[in-house]
């Protein structure tokens, strides 16, 4: 299950659940694995990336990967994404897309780092990147790609 923290009414939570499907299915995640998508602000992905990885400046997406059961049922529980809507609106408008696009790639970002990827080194990120991309062609959405900063 896909639990969507949606306070953005503009989005359509169907869209953000279909792109991490896509990408759980692409890496051949557990058909029952669970994961939270929290639609949130600037500050709080600021506090949480200055509290769990010590930069002092917002940014659009975090992941916290679990890698746990549910205790209850028995599920994996692959983790939390947050995106910043504010700072994904922007990144939109700088690349001339819809800003639900965007939040789909960050979505698919988002849960490929639940699943392990990285993109510190080149290698892993030549491999980040490119499952990114299979996911957002399969979306549809190949002309979307990742700011990289």
């Amino acid at each position: 299950m896909i639990n969507i923290d949606n306070q953005q009414d503009f989005l359509e939570s169907a869209l953000l659940e279909r792109a991490a499907r896509f990408t759980l299915d692409h890496e051949s995640a557990p058909a029952d694995a669970d994961m939270t998508i929290v639609l949130t602000d600037d500050a709080q992905l600021h506090e949480l990336n200055l509290e769990y990885l010590g930069v002092d400046a917002p940014t659009d997406v975090l992941s916290f990967p679990a890698s746990e059961s549910d205790p209850e049922t028995g599920q994996p529980y692959l983790g939390d994404i947050l995106i910043s809507i504010p700072r994904a609106a922007q990144q939109a408008q700088a690349a001339g897309h819809p800003v639900e696009a965007e939040v789909q790639l960050l979505v698919v970002h988002g849960t490929l780092h639940l699943l392990g990827h990285d993109h510190a080194e080149a290698e892993e990120k030549e491999k980040m990147w490119n499952a990114q991309a299979e996911v957002m062609t399969r979306l549809g959405l190949s002309h979307i790609k990742i700011q990289d900063s």
